[in-house]
C-alpha cells in the first residue's frame, strides 16, 4: 500500500524538483563482492577516506539489500525490476567455447534467459530520453553474445568495459577481454590496471562531453572480486596487520566500530561462524591466508583512491554540488569456493594470465560480512546487506553521514534517479510493453518522510529464497531445507530460528513469496522438456 501511494505523487514530485533546479548529474558506482563492513565508515580497518568522505556528505543506509549476487544485482539495478523480470533470474551469459554452452544459461523461461530482454529499459535508456548524456565503465555482465545485448545497444552513449563476469585485473584477454563501445580490444599492455583503467575512460568520458547537459555515468568496478590481484605497494600496506591480528580480532574490531557509530544496536552477536579460530591455523597457513586477506583489502583500497579521483574531477569541474552520488556493492562478500583458507594456488596470486577463482577463502569472507550470516549466494543478511551510500549536496544538502534506517533494495533505485531527473518511465518501449518499476523512490526516506517503503521485500537466487514484512523476515536456503524466521530488528545476525513460535506467521509470508513467485516469473525455472 505505501508503494503505490508514494508513486502516485511521485510525477508531481519530479515536475516540482524539476521545475526548481537545474537537473542533477547522476553517478552510479557499483563494486562486485565487497562485504558490509569492509568500508571505513561501515565499520571497517581497509582505508577508504574518499568513500567515507563521500558518506559524510550524504547518508549511509542501514538495510539496503542487493540480489545476493552479480549479475541478478545488475539486471534489477539497471532496470528497476526483479531480476526475473529482466530476465536474469539465475547468470548472465560469460565467454563459451561453443553455441551449446552460449545458450546454456538460456532456460527457455521468460525469467532465465541470461541476458536483458525486451520487457525491461535501463537506466540508460531512461535518463537518455530525458536528455543525458550516458556513459559506463567497469564490468556490464547482462548479455555479450550478439551486440544486441551490449550496452550501446542497452542506453549509453559510450563504453569502456568488461561484457563477461570476471576478468584479469592486469591483463584482460580473450572472451573476458575488453571492449570500447561496440569494439574488441586487444589484451593491453603492461602496466595496467583496471581499476585505475575503468575510472580513466569515467573521467574521459565526462572530459570529452562538449555541452552543459546532464550525464548518467555508471562505473560498475570487477573489484574486490576475484582473482586475488593488486598493486605490490598496496599489499604491503596490510600484510602485518592481518598476519598479526587475524580474523578473530578483526572481527571483534570491526563490530566495537559498528555499534560505537551507531550502524548496529549495542546488543548485536556475530552470527554463526563456519571455521577455525586463528589461533588453530599453523604459522604458514596463517602467513597465507594474512597475505590473500591484504591482497584483498588491497583491491578496496584502490577502488577508494580511485573513486577520489573521480570526485575530485567533478569537484574541479564545477559538477559535483549538482550531482546525485550513489554508492553500493552487488553482494555480500565471496567465500567461493567455500574452502577455509579460498581458492586456487598461492603462485596464482598476481598471475596476469589467470582469471579464475584465486580467492581468500570463507573466513574472510564471514569477515567482511560482519556481523552478519553467511554470504554471497545466499540470502541471509551476509549474502544480501550492501553499504549505500546516497549524496546530493544541492538537494540533500550536507547530511553529514546520517544513517537511514528504512529498509530498501534495488529496485527502489531506478525510481530514485526518475525521480531526480524528471525523466518519464515509459510503458512502451521500442514497440515493447514494459514492466512497471518495481520499487518507489528513495527520497521519502532519506528524507525522514516515511518509516517503510515496502510492505513486503522479496529475494530468489538458485533456490536461495527470502520474504521481509517489517521486522519479519523469512528464510529459505539452497538445500531445501524448512523456511525460517527472524526477527531482523532484534536479531539481524540471525541467530534465533522463530518458526516454531510463530507458525502462523510464517505460513503467511510462504504463501505471499509464492504468489510474487509466480506473479514475477521466479517459477517455473525451467521449460517442459517438450518445449526446450
Amino acid at each position: 500500500m505505501i508503494r503505490k501511494r508514494l508513486w502516485a505523487a511521485a510525477p508531481l514530485m519530479a515536475v516540482s524538483l524539476c521545475s526548481a533546479q537545474e537537473r542533477p548529474n547522476v553517478v552510479l558506482i557499483m563494486v562486485d563482492d565487497m562485504g558490509y563492513s569492509d568500508l571505513g565508515c561501515y565499520g571497517g580497518e581497509i582505508p577508504t577516506p574518499h568513500i567515507d568522505s563521500l558518506a559524510m556528505s550524504g547518508v549511509r543506509f542501514t538495510q539496503f539489500y542487493n540480489t545476493s549476487r552479480s549479475c541478478p544485482t545488475r539486471a534489477s539495478l539497471m532496470t528497476g525490476l526483479f531480476q526475473h523480470q529482466a530476465g536474469i533470474g539465475q547468470m548472465s551469459e560469460d565467454p563459451a567455447p561453443d553455441e551449446k554452452s552460449r545458450r546454456s544459461h538460456d532456460w527457455g523461461t521468460e525469467g532465465y534467459r541470461g541476458y536483458l530482454n525486451r520487457r525491461c529499459v535501463t537506466i540508460a535508456e531512461v535518463l537518455r530520453g530525458a536528455g543525458y548524456h550516458t556513459y559506463m565503465a567497469g564490468k556490464w555482465h547482462l548479455g555479450m553474445h550478439g551486440q544486441e545485448k551490449w550496452p550501446l545497444q542497452r542506453g549509453f552513449d559510450r563504453f569502456y568495459g568488461i561484457l563477461a563476469g570476471a576478468c584479469s585485473y592486469l591483463r584482460p584477454d580473450g572472451g573476458r577481454g575488453l571492449t570500447l563501445d561496440n569494439t574488441r580490444l586487444p589484451a593491453p599492455e603492461a602496466p595496467y590496471y583496471t581499476t585505475d583503467a575503468f575510472t580513466d575512460y569515467a573521467i574521459r568520458f565526462v572530459e570529452e562531453q562538449k555541452d552543459s547537459d546532464p550525464f548518467f555515468l555508471y562505473l560498475a568496478f570487477n573489484a574486490p572480486h576475484w582473482p586475488l590481484q593488486a598493486k605490490e605497494d598496496d599489499i604491503r600496506k596490510f600484510v602485518r596487520m592481518y598476519r598479526d591480528k587475524g580474523w578473530d580480532r578483526i572481527r571483534e574490531e570491526r563490530l566495537a566500530r559498528q555499534k560505537a557509530s551507531g550502524l548496529l544496536p549495542e546488543d548485536t552477536r556475530f552470527a554463526e561462524w563456519e571455521n577455525r579460530a586463528w589461533d588453530e591455523l599453523t604459522d604458514e597457513e596463517k602467513d597465507r591466508s594474512a597475505y590473500r586477506m591484504a591482497v584483498y583489502a588491497a583491491q578496496v583500497h584502490c577502488v577508494d583512491y580511485n573513486v577520489g579521483r573521480l570526485m575530485d574531477h567533478l569537484r574541479k569541474a564545477g559538477k559535483l554540488d549538482n550531482t546525485l552520488v550513489v554508492f553500493l556493492a552487488d553482494n555480500g562478500a565471496c567465500a567461493e569456493p567455500y574452502a577455509e583458507l579460498g581458492g586456487g594456488r598461492q603462485e596464482d596470486i598476481n598471475n596476469p594470465a589467470l582469471s579464475g577463482a584465486i580467492s581468500y577463502g570463507r573466513a574472510w569472507a564471514q569477515t567482511s560480512n560482519t556481523p552478519f550470516r553467511k554470504y554471497k549466494c545466499r540470502s541471509y543478511e551476509g549474502g544480501i546487506s550492501t553499504p549505500l551510500i546516497v549524496s546530493w549536496s544541492k538537494r540533500m544538502g550536507d547530511r553529514d553521514g546520517e544513517w537511514c534506517r528504512v529498509p530498501a533494495y534495488l529496485p527502489d533505485i531506478m525510481p530514485t534517479f526518475v525521480e531526480a531527473s524528471g525523466a518519464e518511465y515509459p510503458k512502451t518501449y521500442h514497440g515493447n510493453d514494459i514492466h512497471p518499476m518495481a520499487g518507489t523512490s528513495l527520497f521519502p526516506a532519506i528524507e525522514g518522510k516515511v518509516a517503510s517503503l515496502h510492505e513486503y521485500m522479496y529475494w530468489e537466487h538458485q533456490n536461495n529464497r527470502a520474504i521481509r514484512r517489517g521486522d519479519w523476515k523469512a528464510v529459505r536456503d539452497e538445500t531445501g531445507g524448512p523456511w525460517q524466521l527472524y526477527n531482523i530488528a532484534e536479531d539481524r545476525s540471525e541467530r534465533v530460528d522463530m518458526a516454531s513460535e510463530r507458525p502462523e506467521l510464517l505460513a503467511e509470508l510462504v504463501a505471499e513469496w509464492e504468489r510474487w513467485a509466480k506473479a514475477n516469473y521466479v517459477l517455473p525455472k525451467r521449460a517442459p522438456k517438450n518445449k526446450k
